[in-house]
């Protein structure tokens, strides 16, 4: 489901002016513009999302997250079971 503003300023959407955004951005700097911001962010590198925080904190927090994901659906589960039999 698309959502649009309902304050009467028009009806664009997050996605729309993103997409809007980029064009612009691509008419008025051009293609090369993109390529070479990619290779930029290439060339800093650095480590990637999760090994970095495997690095960082090791594999024990996965498993602490993991439990604690778990127990997190079981109350909700239980939570909304009570909810029906109300």
């Amino acid at each position: 489901m698309i959502k649009t503003r309902g304050n009467g300023k028009g009806g664009m959407t997050v996605s729309e002016a993103g997409r809007k955004g980029g064009e612009r951005v691509r008419d008025e700097r051009g293609v090369q513009f993109y390529q070479e911001i990619g290779r930029k962010g290439g060339e800093m590198g650095g480590r990637k999302g999760g090994e970095a925080v495997r690095d960082k904190y090791g594999p024990s927090f996965y498993e602490m997250i993991g439990r604690k994901g778990g127990q997190k659906v079981r109350e909700l589960i239980e939570q909304g079971k009570k909810r029906i039999i109300e």
